[in-house]
């Protein structure tokens, strides 16, 4: 990251670009929401606990409401019956979010091939990290967090106006 300090004054002032300083932020204070629905769900709850411990990469309050998330982590099947509730917990998210597909379920459908089963969560929301496993290790899980925070320091603020902007002016 481009932080510099000015010579003399290294207690007082850092320079550094608004974006640079934006992202690193958002990467280091996720609010995850889970959406949690079978065994997934269980072990999800091993990633926030003292042996895994999710707070070491700033995502430790765990959000309740997609309002107040930017981090949606699916941990399990979806059927088609919750497939418009997920719809919309994701439409109700703020941007910039991103997305986690725990679990063979969320990732694929799992075992569970039939005509109730959402072979996928892909097939309505974007997905920006994939987790395999059944159920996947907490440390899988951990390594997704840290893909999306490298994701989050690369954003712009700009291009997110621009096309939260655009889109309005679209509609």
């Amino acid at each position: 990251m481009g932080l510099g300090v000015e010579a003399g004054l290294s207690d007082t002032i850092v320079t550094t670009r608004l974006d640079e300083a934006v992202n690193w932020s958002r990467s280091y204070s996720l609010w995850p929401m889970v959406f949690g629905t079978a065994c997934c769900g269980i072990e999800f709850m091993s990633v926030a606990a003292a042996k895994y411990d999710i707070s070491r990469f700033g995502a430790e309050v765990v959000r309740f409401s997609p309002r107040q998330a930017d981090l949606l982590i699916v941990a399990g099947t979806i059927s088609y019956k919750q497939a418009p509730i997920l719809k919309k917990i994701y439409d109700q998210m703020c941007e910039p979010k991103w997305v986690i597909s725990m679990g063979a379920c969320a990732c694929s459908g799992g075992f569970y091939d039939n005509y109730t089963t959402l072979q996928g969560i892909d097939e309505l929301i974007p997905v920006d990290e994939y987790v395999s496993g059944c159920p996947p290790r907490p440390e899988a899980v951990l390594d997704a967090i840290m893909n999306i925070q490298k994701k989050a320091q690369n954003d712009s603020i700009l291009v997110d106006r621009v096309k939260k902007y655009k889109g309005i002016l679209d509609a």
